[in-house]
């Protein structure tokens, strides 16, 4: 027997960088909320699947009130998330079943396709997990330790960029076994799935994901997705 399909929308953002006073994941694209366009990706790629979003427990009403809003009628289950992305992820994975697979999604990805999810599950299921990523287009260059990020850095230096990839979202695993690994950990610094697991001794494989699949974080960012948004539209 197949085993069953969840996806676990990580939407705790605040907006604090977005400079937003409504959090990110519930601002407008395109006439519709981001989280609503991440959500309706999910149920393209499958009418059937279950869902569990992750929101700041006080986002909930706020949410509820945007889904009746814009007729949202799907039945998803509603987690309060914790203080950090990776606490709010272990809260979310408690509805999860053992026996299934779980793509963990960020909420302000609203532009990820069913194609992406469909290649995360199938790749998954061959190799216990599947996490999207991309090559760098750009030069980089390590700074070195230092506890300030502003600019100028004066002391640089320019390594290999085929070395290193981009990591995004959908991250999906075998569900018992990021289960456990979050089970396993309590690190509220690490900010992905990918590396709950491999410190849980789980080997990572990434697949191809998609420079679209962008990650709403600046209001820069919004400009992009509305614009890719509507290319796909043919508006």
């Amino acid at each position: 027997m197949t085993q069953k399909e969840y996806a676990l929308i990580v939407a705790g953002g605040k907006g604090t960088r977005f400079g937003h006073s409504m959090p990110k994941q519930f601002v407008e694209l395109n006439g519709t909320p981001v989280l609503l366009h991440t959500l309706s990706a999910f149920y393209r790629y499958s009418e059937s699947m279950q869902v569990v979003i992750v929101l700041p427990e006080e986002d909930i009403p706020l949410w509820k009130e945007i889904a009746a809003k814009h007729n949202f009628q799907k039945s998803v289950v509603l987690q309060g998330g914790g203080p950090t992305r990776f606490h709010s992820v272990k809260k979310g994975l408690q509805h999860i079943p053992d026996d299934g697979w779980v793509a963990i999604h960020d909420g302000v990805r609203p532009l990820v396709t069913p194609g992406l999810i469909a290649a995360s599950f199938m790749l998954a299921r061959e190799n216990g997990c599947a996490v999207a990523a991309l090559h760098l287009k750009e030069s980089i260059r390590a700074a070195a330790d230092s506890p300030s990020t502003a600019f100028p850095l004066a002391d640089t230096k320019a390594v290999d960029r085929s070395r290193y990839k981009i990591v995004q979202t959908p991250q999906t695993f075998n569900a018992s076994l990021i289960k456990n690994a979050y089970a396993r950990l309590d690190d509220a610094s690490i900010t992905d799935d990918a590396t709950v697991a491999e410190r849980a001794g789980l080997r990572i494989f990434l697949f191809e994901g998609s420079y679209e699949n962008i990650k709403i974080t600046t209001p820069d960012d919004l400009i992009v997705a509305a614009a890719l948004q509507a290319h796909r539209d043919g508006l």
